[in-house]
């Protein structure tokens, strides 16, 4: 049994899903649990109203959760939806730790994930959970080389 459960909200665009199963397997390895809020398709559900899916099923999901984590793979930085979880998680004062995809290769940052993210970490189980609970704000590239490379002019305040 996990020795640590934490509550989470994975931002991912939908063709990812399968990719947060092996990301919560891989964590729970670690011996954590993530208990996840986010939306998959077989959570799916049929509302149409951007606002109303912003503040009444996002929302609430993302306010109780304790961590925001950010699935990265090539197409989640054209996310709009990722983008508006990232920047709510962040007005509600949320850690927010991105993961590349295991193997990931060619992939960009999201907007407001390189602008508010705390830690962005590789496919290790162990960097994962110290980014989870806040023990490591160390940006890695794909390659897994640990640097901050954020262009820090660009972004900053």
């Amino acid at each position: 049994m996990p020795e640590d459960i934490r509550n989470v909200f994975i931002s991912h665009i939908h063709k990812d899903d399968e990719g947060l199963k092996d990301l919560k397997g891989l964590v729970k390895k670690e011996n954590m649990m993530c208990r996840d809020a986010s939306i998959t398709t077989d959570k799916f559900n049929a509302a149409t109203n951007e606002n109303y899916i912003k503040y009444q099923i996002l929302a609430p999901r993302i306010n109780w959760a304790s961590v925001l984590v950010v699935y990265i793979s090539p197409d989640t930085k054209n996310s709009e939806w990722v983008n508006w979880e990232i920047e709510y998680a962040h007005k509600q004062g949320k850690r927010i730790v991105g993961v590349w995809e295991r193997g990931a290769r060619d992939c960009e940052l999201p907007e407001a994930l390189e602008r508010y993210a705390d830690t962005v970490v590789g496919w290790n189980g162990e960097s994962i959970i110290d980014a989870i609970k806040g023990k490591s704000n160390t940006w890695y590239k794909q390659d897994g080389s640990g640097q901050d490379y954020r262009n820090i002019e660009r972004y900053s305040c």
